[in-house]
């Protein structure tokens, strides 16, 4: 509640700033989408994320310009030189953090770019129509970074924290061939190609639904089952918001400051509930369009549903692309991430560590309970089938995180947990015997003396 609420101030801050030297819902409505997009990446979280960013965004916002351009002008053009930003911005995930960084900069516009098509800016705008964009994106990024830094020094935000632990890197270097920030590059360049030529050829001017519906399922691929379970959510979760939309119809159509106040309160549920899912999110994005199409004299009905068959065919083009072209398994990302929280956890006990530190071992968790709600879900479709579900071994390890961080906060490093750490590291190369193995690490946690009064009391 307190984020949404935060990164809503400054999507209303940066939106008024936007009708002020750009009337006109094209600007709004971009305002809106890139103070969501910055403030979901986070590259305000320090002083140098807001340098890095003020100083790359103004060049990658006329590079977007320049590429909606070709996609207007030269639709195939465009669609080629939109596949090749968005395969690097992944692609260079290979390089580090800092490189990360730099791909989330380039992503960002040309996302945005398909969220605002339709949008048509008025002309009354007192600065040249190329430099709107750049301009909506600087004041995003002020309007961002001052609010969620005023937030966290009146402590409604937590501080934004940068884990002393690295994320160990494995003994060995992976298997896979090639690496999967290579392969999550080329599903996202196999995926863009299927989804502008079926879109060019049978939907040329609704293309941008499919194109988009792709780029999101196979954004922060985690696996083709994590892609799958997104499309699902994407997909029901539009279908709910167009069902709702059609139903309720009684603004769609008014011009009023309370259809825009719907529209703002219709996407500021969306981000507060999202953690819940991604259906939500779908959900109220699609009651806002209904809203936004309204407001701007279009049909809604004749743009939702056109809308939901877009996002269908763009949800199963991502999820054949990452299950058919180099596929990475979701249960292998599962696993490394599991022996990440593992090497941390046995680093943290280790008696010749200087400092022992909890937060790093909770990140670790919260890394792998990102990707558990599809394992969750698999497991209600398949638990008559198969007793080895990778769901527990996520259940398995949340269960040892109080009891860890208690022991490790009491600076303790019992030999029984050492050990018992030891054995669950060896058990994550045998499916079979990891679960067993990190229960066995709970009850040794749970065992260690000052836990078992505690558990008492």
């Amino acid at each position: 509640m307190r984020e949404a609420s935060v990164t809503m101030l400054a999507a209303i801050a940066t939106l008024l700033c936007a009708l002020a030297f750009a009337p006109g819902p094209g600007p709004a409505v971009l305002a809106v989408v890139l103070c969501l997009s910055l403030s979901r990446s986070q590259l305000d979280r320090d002083l140098r994320g807001r340098i890095e960013a003020a100083i790359a965004l103004p060049v990658v916002g006329m590079v977007a310009v320049g590429v909606g351009i070709l996609l207007h002008r030269v639709p195939w053009l465009g669609a080629l030189v939109f596949v090749c930003g968005m395969f690097v911005s992944i692609w260079l995930r290979r390089f580090g953090p800092m490189a990360q960084r730099a791909g989330s900069l380039i992503a960002l516009p040309f996302v945005v770019l398909l969220t605002t098509p339709h949008i048509q800016a008025a002309p009354a705008s007192v600065i040249p129509a190329s430099l709107v964009p750049i301009l909506i994106a600087l004041l995003a990024l002020l309007w961002v970074g001052v609010l969620h830094a005023l937030a966290r020094r009146l402590r409604v935000l937590p501080p934004m924290r940068t884990p002393e632990h690295p994320t160990p890197t494995p003994a060995h270097e992976s298997s896979l061939r090639p690496i999967a920030s290579t392969r999550m590059a080329i599903q996202m360049a196999v995926a863009l190609s299927l989804s502008f030529a079926l879109g060019y050829l049978f939907f040329a001017e609704r293309w941008a639904w499919i194109v988009l519906t792709a780029v999101i399922v196979n954004s922060g691929n985690r696996g083709r089952l994590d892609v799958a379970y997104k499309s699902m959510l994407r997909v029901l979760g539009a279908a709910t918001g167009t069902l709702l939309a059609l139903t309720f119809t009684v603004h769609l159509g008014s011009h009023d400051m309370t259809t825009v106040a719907l529209i703002l309160v219709a996407v500021f549920l969306g981000l507060w509930l999202r953690p819940l899912g991604y259906a939500w999110w779908a959900l109220f994005v699609t009651l806002a369009l209904a809203l936004l199409q309204g407001y701007s004299g279009s049909s809604a009905p004749l743009i939702l549903w056109p809308r939901l068959e877009e996002i269908m065919i763009g949800a199963i083009i991502g999820v054949a692309s990452a299950w058919f072209v180099l596929p990475v398994r979701s249960t292998t990302v599962l696993r490394r991430r599991i022996a990440n929280a593992l090497a941390i956890l046995a680093d943290a006990l280790d008696p010749a560590t200087p400092a022992r530190r909890s937060d790093d071992f909770v990140a670790a968790i919260v890394s792998v309970e990102q990707i558990a709600p599809a394992f969750r879900a698999s497991r209600l479709v398949t638990r008559h089938f198969t007793a080895n579900q990778p769901a527990d071994w996520v259940d398995a390890l949340v269960a040892c995180r109080a009891p860890a961080v208690a022991l490790l906060d009491r600076g303790e490093t019992p030999g029984t947990v050492r050990k018992a750490v030891g054995a669950a590291r060896k058990s994550v190369r045998d499916p079979a015997e990891l679960q067993q193995a990190l229960r066995e690490l709970c009850r040794s946690l749970e065992n260690t003396p000052a836990n078992t009064g505690q558990a008492a009391d």
